[in-house]
């Protein structure tokens, strides 16, 4: 550890969708609309004036597209208000346990909501993390099947790092690492979130534990603010190089999407109307494509990243982009990259 973590509050919030600057995205009709997609990277809240919750998340999934299975992913969601403080995280899990038993019961359409549950711990308790894990998966009631510990730190004050404050260099603590070799042995997999400077950090976390399923979120996290800015052909070109390195890990799969994020290179969320799919997609596929040539569709899986990246595009744009993207592969990729993948390593 180099430096110290910076506080919480000089991370700023993830801002709310605009909904009226996205009620001018122009309607769209659905590409492929037969097509089944899991979505396998959502998050459910209620803070800061701020509600996505199942209606909301039906309401997109909904839009057109036939989503028949998401799953949730850690977003700091109602954690338990009482009790040890390893275990407050539990209440995201029994949170998200709940909105899928409502969706279960086929009351509220064919999509089967957080079918899947990626939560979190602090991985840095060492071998005691077991503990919260086997709580996780009580409280999980079968869908519970992974952590995400979320590791983006940059030393620019202009970076909002990641929810869990992490110092420099977490995937390469000792302590975290010893909680981390918990994983494998429960039968669970990781999740790693931080930004592209640090691809080699989850390289070198896969190449110790060949044995540990790691899922890279949001194609490795591209910045495009801060230091970052202006700069698109370097960070790319970096980016590049470090994303074919870690896809030599037969173990770790990788979700494409995240790209809408505000932190990200593109920044539609500063025009005056949001982007068409085709636009998304043709800014996209260079990311993408080098995604899918490196790791495989069999190891690849579309995400809506939502509601995050609703501040750039409506749930039915996005995957009219995504299909746009997918468009030249062959049905057996096309089934892989939009559930094959998803079904398979979430074990749903």
């Amino acid at each position: 550890m180099t430096a110290p973590p910076k506080s919480p509050t000089a991370a700023a919030p993830v801002g709310r969708p605009d909904e009226g600057w996205l009620a001018k995205q122009a309607a769209e009709a659905i590409v492929d609309p037969e097509r089944e997609i899991v979505d396998p990277h959502h998050h459910l809240w209620d803070r800061r004036g701020h509600r996505y919750l199942l209606p909301e998340l039906l309401a997109d999934t909904g839009s057109g597209h036939r989503v028949t299975t998401t799953v949730f992913v850690d977003c700091m969601a109602f954690y338990r208000a009482d009790g040890p403080p390893e275990l407050k995280p539990i209440g995201e899990t029994e949170f998200a346990n709940g909105v899928a038993a409502m969706a279960a019961s086929g009351g509220y359409g064919e999509t089967r909501a957080c079918a899947g549950i990626v939560s979190y711990a602090d991985l840095t308790r060492g071998a005691a993390v077991q503990a919260v894990l086997e709580a996780h998966l009580r409280a999980g009631g079968g869908r519970f099947k992974g952590i995400r510990h979320a590791g983006g730190w940059d030393s620019s004050p202009e970076i909002r790092n990641s929810h869990t404050n992490p110092p420099p260099g977490l995937y390469a603590d000792a302590a975290f690492r010893e909680g981390f070799a918990q994983l494998a042995p429960l039968g669970l997999s990781f999740e790693a979130w931080q930004f592209h400077p640090q691809l080699p950090e989850v390289t070198a976390l896969a190449r110790a534990f060949p044995q540990t399923a790691i899922v890279l979120n949001h194609l490795g996290g591209p910045l495009g603010v801060g230091p970052y800015a202006g700069r698109g052909a370097e960070v790319f070109a970096q980016w590049r190089h470090d994303l074919a390195e870690l896809a030599r890990c037969d173990n770790v799969v990788c979700k494409l999407g995240g790209l809408g994020m505000t932190i990200g290179p593109f920044g539609y969320h500063q025009r005056a109307v949001p982007p068409t799919s085709q636009q998304l997609a043709d800014d996209w596929r260079p990311w993408v494509e080098h995604g899918v040539e490196h790791f495989g569709a069999a190891r690849c899986m579309f995400e809506s990243n939502f509601p995050v990246d609703k501040m750039s595009t409506g749930y039915a744009v996005l995957w009219n982009a995504f299909k746009r993207l997918a468009a030249g592969a062959g049905d057996a990729e096309k089934t892989a990259l939009f559930a094959g993948t998803a079904r398979r390593v979430y074990r749903l």
